[in-house]
């Protein structure tokens, strides 16, 4: 990977938190103790059962070391912030949905290194960690992704107009960034891209239908009622692809590792649009 994509992507990531935090409150973050039924499953379902699949399939899946290495990634990112307002199309509970995105965003400074690290010594070898080290990864994830969160968050607090006119500077500019970077790593890639795709492209589309679907049942079976449901299941189907992918390329330079994050990162718009299309028809039938 060349130094755009290297010092870039981190940037980016950096500004869509930022961005994230700015139309967080500090509420949100308490939300589990109003609502703690919701929020648990929701966490349960996405912290612990979504990275348990992605293992499953990473371990059975016949993949090159480097592409399990990358589902790992994508499985113990966090929510992505698109899944607020999927969530808002499709008649959730938009409330429940940004807390989790906020509550797991700050967990990934523990569970991320640690997946991580665990998904490494598994698939590349014990031998091979070299100077991978949990509290290292733990301070890269917290600089790029808790710190600018909280920044967000306390912009809000402290002056919230100005937290509303930067929210829409702050998405513009952090997009910008991530279509430069991306595009100079796919020019980089370019003569690979069409068989490592061919690689990943399935596996990750398991990953996420697999994920969704027991989201949708777990919720269904916990949680309070069907507006939670959506939320859940939609905040479980849509990762933060661009955090996978940094942190790929932060700790170990791109290449295969990210390239699960990328294909996940297409698939989930597509079966969530088809979840959101199914849930309207349904709306439809019963009105």
């Amino acid at each position: 990977m060349g130094n755009l994509t290297e010092v870039g992507l981190p940037i980016a990531l950096a500004f869509i938190m930022f961005r994230l935090g700015l139309g967080l409150t500090v509420d949100d973050f308490f939300r589990i103790a109003r609502q703690p039924r919701d929020v648990l499953v929701g966490i349960l379902s996405q912290m612990v059962l979504l990275p348990v699949v992605g293992f499953a399939l990473a371990s059975t899946w016949p993949m090159a070391p480097e592409l399990a290495l990358g589902v790992m990634l994508i499985a113990a990112a966090p929510g992505g912030v698109t899944s607020n307002v999927l969530t808002s199309f499709a008649g959730g509970d938009v409330a429940l949905s940004i807390s989790l995105t906020a509550v797991t965003s700050v967990m990934s400074v523990v569970t991320v290194p640690l997946i991580v690290a665990f998904s490494h010594q598994q698939f590349m070898g014990s031998d091979s960690l070299g100077d991978f080290s949990v509290a290292s990864t733990a301070l890269q994830v917290f600089v790029v992704v808790t710190l600018p969160v909280m920044l967000g968050v306390l912009t809000h607090h402290l002056a919230p107009p100005a937290a509303r006119r930067l929210r829409s500077r702050a998405h513009t500019v952090s997009i910008l960034l991530f279509v430069l970077v991306l595009l100079g790593a796919v020019v980089e890639a370019r003569d690979d891209i069409v068989p490592y795709f061919a690689q990943a492209g399935l596996v990750t589309l398991v990953l996420n239908v697999t994920m969704m679907v027991l989201a949708w049942t777990v919720a269904g079976a916990l949680a309070s009622g069907p507006k939670q449901r959506i939320a859940i299941t939609i905040e479980c189907g849509l990762q933060n692809g661009t955090m996978a992918i940094a942190v790929g390329v932060l700790l170990f330079g791109g290449g295969l590792t990210v390239v699960p994050a990328a294909t996940y990162s297409l698939i989930m718009f597509a079966t969530a649009l088809l979840y959101l299309g199914a849930l309207r028809r349904k709306a439809k039938v019963a009105a």
